[in-house]
């Protein structure tokens, strides 16, 4: 799909400011490896992403954070709410399932998209303070650590939709055409979905 909407977007390091840095859309995954790259720190949302890069281009390098790894780990043989998250060495396995499952009652447990989030947000800060009461705070919604980035999500669909529509054909570089046409979209009180009555409505701004 990228290769039939490929706009010939320009490298990064050819870029010379961040506001033609703005002009392009980037994917979440893009930016996390130009950070990684340039030797930035890498967070995981786009905003704060976004910020680093706006940083580099004004001059300022912000460094990835230095984690302190403890030679030795210690072994968690029992689970309970005040068990840290890093310290059991969490993950999305069955052994984590079956102890929320017990916790909420739940027979077939899912972790949901925040708790995703959370526990990759977690590892990444070396949060070691953060529990796995905590975690099922943020299931419950009582809590809040991270959210799960869903504008990727939208904007997949909506450039998908874009470029199935044979009235978008007419554009050169339908990329280009499709990332304007979902920033009107995006900063909007507007579903965000693509359509032909919004291709119509906004036509003239593309």
């Amino acid at each position: 799909m990228r290769q039939e909407c490929n706009n010939s977007r320009p490298e990064f390091d050819t870029i010379r400011d961040y506001e033609e840095f703005n002009k392009y859309y980037w994917y979440r995954d893009e930016l996390i490896k130009i950070c990684k790259d340039h030797g930035l720190k890498a967070p995981s949302g786009k905003i704060e992403l976004n910020k680093v890069i706006e940083a580099y281009f004004s001059g300022e390098r912000i460094p990835p954070e230095m984690k302190c790894v403890s030679k030795k780990k210690a072994v968690v043989t029992e689970l309970t709410l005040e068990t840290g998250l890093i310290a059991c060495g969490f993950t999305f396995g069955q052994k984590f399932r079956e102890f929320f499952s017990k916790q909420t009652g739940e027979e077939h447990f899912k972790f949901n998209v925040d708790i995703v989030a959370t526990a990759k947000e977690v590892k990444e800060k070396g949060d070691e303070s953060f529990t796995l009461g905590d975690l099922l705070d943020v299931y419950y919604g009582k809590k809040t650590y991270a959210k799960y980035d869903k504008s990727a999500l939208q904007w997949n669909r909506f450039v998908k939709d874009f470029c199935a529509d044979d009235a978008t054909k007419v554009y050169g570089e339908r990329l280009k055409a499709a990332a304007k046409l979902w920033g009107i979209v995006r900063d909007s009180d507007m579903e965000k979905t693509y359509s032909g009555e919004l291709l119509e409505k906004y036509r003239d701004r593309l």
